[in-house]
């Protein structure tokens, strides 16, 4: 049927009338666009023909339609049909006519960006790549012949490079004279065709190419216009080829910065392009440019002025404002010249020197002395578009800064920050000139860099508020002022106000305010909403601190409310200005509500109102949270009974953040405003927030629990509601405490809920410490109760004792005590559970009263169980702290004279100490003693647990008392034994906390001594070494930043695969290889990671990427994991490093998201590859985002080749959903 319709379709394409053709052609386009469309055999070569017959019919319309016919068409005929087409179109194209040129070129490359598979593609490239190189080849063919077929030919290549393997050498020696003839257009295609070849050619090929290349610039004989085209094809060439192009840069890159400096006073072309590829080399190649970036950043700061037609005599640094008024004439004579493009090279060096600041962090405290008093000059710019290219650069300084120094705290007078600060008067009074410019676009410049000025150093503008605010309010009042320019002054005037102190703002409050609150009334609803947000960090400005009366704020509250009240009753607006409303009205009324008296009547109906609305319920309910928080104390009579029963609503909806939300609102309002609510509204809510404790949301359970312990400790709740919540929310508990997840603010708020029980409602306490301790029963549905779990009850069990009153706290004791005394080898989960529970209690309570407890637990030792065992040191440990003189002694003697406890008596001393050097409680000088020896002698234990202990007891150790401690690490760190070395780093591990202490500035001279035994022969040394120095990077990255230079390589080197550990066993039936380096090259590339995180201006990432991530990316399990993290964080923080290499980093990456594990593989081998692909896909996201990643063809081929597989691509989607 389809055929019979093709061949009346096809016999109208051929009549004499324009418009049937038109016609026919269409109804075939659409045909060969329906899914099911198949070809006769016969018919395929009659169509072929006469659709290639149409690209050459007199009327236009009709031969573009059989050009879009051209690519359905391909994928439906076979390869000989598609070929005769080919030839047919090259032929036209080379000696058809003039007019029909152009329409064969545009369906030749319709073809070659359609060719359904690579067969059909080898075929096609086979016939055309000869014609095409004659084309470009022949003497005497046109111009226009040479371009199109230039044009094609680059096509091909990009799509196909990699297929023509054998014709490269052709290929070059075709192109390369091309770049030396006289047209500039044919020089133009020559470039970019010869790019696209680069990315697939052999690196011999490369080689060649470039060396033929930097000759001809060598030549200083050769026309300007030539040698600027071989700068343009240096550039093109390291833009294709990336890294590739490294070991070429010693040749390139003296020949630019000589052409740069002597070009002719005319040529700003030749310098144009030559700074363009010295930008490229930086992006592309960051590794092997490294000893050129002094010469090129002086280069780029020359030309970054250079502006030979020009004498810039205007006074310099007047900050006086005259000038301000009579920038009108200023304007009119400013001086233009058409002929003058030095503009390009200014623009050319400060693009450049952007891509110097983001490829080299480490250059940064550097940059501060040399380019950036010379960028704050160049603000003055007069070309547009230049100025907006040095606010560029500038932004990437500020930027660059707060990627290098985040997390840092203390600055020395080399850190970039310190530097920063030291330029902010000079930013600020050059930014004003900006502001007082004419141009809408440099003002938006200027307030970008403030924003970002503000973001890097949040309360650096303190002294220069008052210069700031003309500039401001002309961006908000001006007529000319476009919504753009207002959404940046407003956004930076809210960060103004959001990081400095409230009182520098005082004086200016009246300036500001006018502007702010007319802009609420803006059309635009993007400026409106922004508006806002500032009025609510202005309302904080006005009035900081409820009691104190610094500044009168009376007579900006009527005017702010009119305006938020105007929008927050308008229905027909944005619903970003709906939100941003309602949370400014929340915060008036909790700042000024004492002074709103008469308009709160009217006002909170409408929040109320704004609260039953699906699309603004969530903000209205934060907003009220605000509310309640006042300290005013407002009076809400008027809404409360509604508010609450819409809350109490909202804990039944599916949304999660609404939830969250209507928990903590409530809960403000029932500690403000319980006495007004009532026992009936609490038992509703304590119904609705049992449905919410489950292990399944443990945020939401704390938030439910929270929620539950006010209402409890309320006096006014009756009797009831501490019914209803044992009915109701306590078997929830008693299930959650079972959980293996429970931890830390819903372990704390189930705590606490326990002892608001036992205080409320006179519940009685047997009866609760029984339904406690029977929780630790196994049970039929869910078999043993998780170790976590237990831990979870004891804490809840010494709470419960200690609110209960020491009576009942000493007859649980005894009750415990006698579980321990029975029989100690049947019931194993209830003995483990009373040990923990003895420590819990012992840590919050002295039992010394209790005679022998430390020798009835100590007889659990004995226990043929080792979870018995653990639980029974880590009772005896926390006993110890409740009562240290008594119990501290008793441990020290056991440890010495009992062997075989020894590791279990190490962990209990550890208990005491860790929790010593958190509650910083004083150990007295002779305990110290006693303990260093004894944990000296077993350094050198054979147990790798023992001497983790051992470790960490000694790292806890030197936190209360690091005087004594350093030097006797230090002096052990040269020990002949291996164990004992490795031991003392790990304890300088343990002794680096988040928390400022007294052991860092012992610790700060001596630490490379530690660090540096990561060049040990031995691989425990170095793994300890390794381990210490992450964990420096993490916490302390200011201990260590001195050392990386010295460190760093030393720390790559530990993740090369070292031959010489990797040995075989012999098993009999068959041979298993151990490869001992493993953990070692795990905790190194993990140490990479931290150090990316604290330390990224140390790390030089190009020389790391090739060939310490590259080999990691390849190597195991273990290792692969580390380093596709890391390769994520690379892509985001150094974007122009990993493109320079994308193209090597691909192949890993699709071997190990193609790998298959084996049939007989088991679950876990099956889970643990599925994790790793998984893994290298987000890797492989993190590369996608980088802009710029689709000039390297493995990479889009790699992207290619996930979206055709079903798997992959959905596993790749979910990632990118994250």
């Amino acid at each position: 049927m389809a055929n019979l319709a093709l061949t009346g379709i096809l016999e109208k394409m051929t009549g004499k009338d324009k418009d049937y053709r038109y016609m026919a052609t269409s109804d075939l386009l659409n045909e060969l666009n329906k899914e099911g469309f198949k070809l006769d055999v016969d018919l395929e070569p009659k169509l072929s023909s006469i659709v290639i017959q149409q690209l050459d019919d007199a009327a236009g319309d009709v031969s573009g339609l059989a050009v879009k016919c051209l690519a359905p068409l391909v994928k439906k005929i076979r390869e000989q049909q598609v070929l005769e087409m080919t030839n047919k179109l090259c032929d036209k194209l080379l000696n058809g006519k003039e007019q029909n040129r152009d329409i064969a070129s545009i369906a030749l490359k319709t073809i070659v960006a359609e060719v359904p598979n690579a067969t059909v593609a080898q075929s096609v490239l086979v016939s055309i790549s000869p014609k095409l190189i004659r084309g470009i080849v022949t003497q005497g063919m046109g111009t226009e012949i040479k371009c199109e077929c230039l044009d094609i030919l680059c096509d091909v290549l990009h799509k196909y490079g990699n297929l023509m393997a054998s014709d490269h050498e052709v290929l070059l020696s075709a192109l390369l004279p091309q770049l030396n003839t006289n047209q500039a257009s044919v020089r133009k295609k020559a470039v970019s065709c010869i790019a696209s070849l680069a990315s697939s050619l052999s690196d011999d090929l490369l080689a060649k190419a470039t060396v033929e290349i930097v000759q001809l610039l060598k030549n200083q004989a050769t026309k300007s216009e030539i040698t600027r085209t071989n700068i343009q094809m240096i550039g093109a060439l390291s833009r294709a080829v990336g890294y590739r192009f490294g070991p070429h840069l010693g040749d390139a890159v003296p020949i630019l910065i000589n052409y740069c400096n002597n070009a002719s006073e005319n040529d700003e072309e030749l310098r144009e392009f030559s700074l363009q590829a010295l930008e490229s080399f930086l992006l592309r190649c960051p590794r092997d440019i490294s000893s050129y970036c002094d010469q090129i950043l002086h280069l780029t700061l020359e030309f970054l002025s250079h502006d030979p037609n020009f004498t810039d005599n205007m006074e310099e640094d007047t900050d006086n404002e005259s000038y301000a008024e009579e920038e009108d004439d200023e304007s009119a004579n400013e001086y233009t010249d058409d002929e003058d493009v030095s503009w390009k090279v200014r623009r050319a060096a400060a693009k450049c020197l952007a891509a110097l600041i983001v490829s080299r962090p480490e250059m940064l405290s550097r940059l501060y002395e040399e380019a950036c008093p010379k960028l704050i000059d160049r603000f003055k710019e007069r070309e547009e578009n230049v100025k907006m290219d040095i606010f560029n650069t500038f932004t990437e300084l500020l930027r660059q800064t707060g990627n290098v120094t985040k997390g840092q705290t203390d600055f020395d007078e080399s850190s970039p920050r310190y530097l920063l600060k030291q330029e902010v008067a000079k930013i600020v009074r050059s930014v004003n000139k900006q502001l007082r410019e004419k141009s809408i676009k440099t003002k938006v410049g200027a307030f970008s860099i403030l924003k970002e000025l503000v973001i890097v150093l949040p309360d650096c503008l303190a002294d220069h508020i008052g210069s700031l605010t003309p500039g401001i309010e002309k961006a908000l009042c001006d007529k000319s002022s476009t919504s753009n320019l207002k959404i940046e002054a407003l956004v930076f005037t809210r960060l103004v106000l959001a990081s400095h102190a409230p009182p520098v703002f005082h004086p200016y409050i009246k300036a500001l305010s006018a502007p702010i609150i007319s802009a609420v009334s803006e059309r635009y609803y993007k400026v409106t909403a922004e508006a806002l947000r500032v009025c609510g960090e202005l309302v904080r400005v006005v009035r900081p601190d409820i009691e104190v009366y610094g500044f009168d704020f009376k007579p900006y509250v009527h005017p702010i409310y009119a305006a938020i009240m105007s929008r927050l009753t308008n229905q027909d607006q944005d619903q970003e200005v709906k939100e941003c409303a309602i949370s400014c009205m929340g915060l008036v009324v909790s700042t000024f509500g004492d002074h709103l008296g008469a308009e709160l009547p009217s006002c909170l109906p409408v929040l109320v109102d704004r609260m039953g609305n699906e699309i603004t319920r969530l903000t209205a309910v934060k907003a009220f949270a605000v509310i309640a928080a006042s300290p005013l104390h407002l009076d809400l009579s008027c809404v409360l009974e509604h508010v609450i029963s819409e809350l109490t609503a909202f804990l039944r909806k599916a949304n999660r953040a609404l939830r969250q939300a209507t928990l903590g609102t409530l809960n403000t309002l029932i500690v403000g405003y319980g006495d007004k609510i009532g026992s009936a509204a609490y038992e509703v809510i304590v119904v609705e927030l049992s449905t919410l404790i489950s292990d399944s949301d443990l945020h939401m359970a704390a938030l439910a629990l929270e929620l539950c312990c006010t209402l409890m400790a309320d006096k006014r709740s009756g009797p009831n509601v501490g019914l209803t919540v044992r009915n109701k929310v306590l078997p929830q508990a008693l299930t959650l405490i079972r959980s293996s997840l429970l931890q830390g603010q819903a372990l704390l708020a189930l705590q606490n809920f326990f002892t608001a029980l036992i205080y409320s409602a006179n519940t009685s306490f047997d009866a609760l410490l029984d339904s406690l301790l029977s929780t630790a029963k196994p049970s039929a549905q869910t078999g043993a109760v998780a170790k976590q779990a237990l831990f979870s009850i004891a804490q809840c069990v010494a709470v419960l004792c200690l609110a209960a009153g020491d009576k009942k706290c000493s007859s649980t004791v005894n009750m415990l005590t006698d579980i321990l005394k029975a029989d100690s080898s049947t019931n194993s989960a209830k003995q483990h559970l009373s040990l923990l529970c003895l420590g819990e209690v012992g840590r919050r309570k002295d039992l010394s009263a209790h005679d022998h407890i430390e020798n009835i637990v100590i007889e659990s030792f004995q226990s043929p169980f080792e979870e018995i065992k653990s639980a029974a040191s880590y009772a005896l440990g926390n006993i110890a702290v409740g009562n240290l003189p008594k119990y501290l002694p008793f441990i020290l003697d056991k440890i010495d004279n009992q062997q075989k406890k020894q590791y279990l008596l190490l962990h209990s001393l550890k208990e005491v100490i860790v929790r010593q050097s958190v509650d910083k409680a004083e150990f007295d000088y002779s305990s110290v003693d006693k303990i260093t020896t004894l944990l000296f002698n077993h350094c050198e234990s054979d147990e790798e647990g023992v001497r983790n202990v051992v470790a960490e007891c000694l790292g806890k150790i030197a936190l209360i008392e690091p005087g004594k401690l350093v030097p006797a690490l230090k002096e052990r760190t040269s020990s002949p034994a291996a164990f004992t070395r490795a031991t003392v780093v790990i304890a300088v591990k343990y002794s680096l906390v988040e928390r400022q202490e007294k052991i860092d500035e012992i610790l700060y001279p001596e630490i490379s001594t530690f660090l540096m035994l990561i060049k040990d022969e031995n691989r425990h040394v170095r793994r300890a070494a390794v381990l210490a120095l992450s964990t420096a990077a993490h916490y302390k990255p200011n201990l260590i930043k001195s050392l990386l230079p010295e460190l760093l390589p030393l720390l790559y080197d530990q993740t090369v695969i070292k031959k010489e550990l990797i040995r075989t066993v012999d098993l009999g039936p068959f041979k298993h290889t151990v490869d001992d380096g493993l953990e070692l090259r795990k905790a190194a590339f993990e140490c990479v990671d931290t150090l990316l995180d604290s330390c990224l201006d140390q790390v030089n990432p190009s020389s790391f990427i090739v060939p310490y991530l590259l080999s990691g990316l390849d190597d195991h399990y273990d290792v692969k994991m580390p380093c596709h993290l890391i390769l994520s964080k690379l892509a985001d923080k150094c974007p122009s490093a990993v493109l320079a290499v994308l193209d090597s980093l691909v192949s890993p990456l699709h071997k190990t998201i193609n790998f298959r594990p084996k049939q007989d593989a088991v679950k876990q081998e099956v889970d643990r590859n599925e994790d790793m692909i998984r893994s290298a896909l987000r890797a492989i996201a993190s590369l996608n985002r980088i802009s710029g990643g689709d000039c390297s063809h493995k990479f889009k081929n790699l992207m290619n080749e996930i979206g055709k597989s079903q798997t992959l691509s959905e596993k790749y989607s979910s990632i990118r959903n994250e």
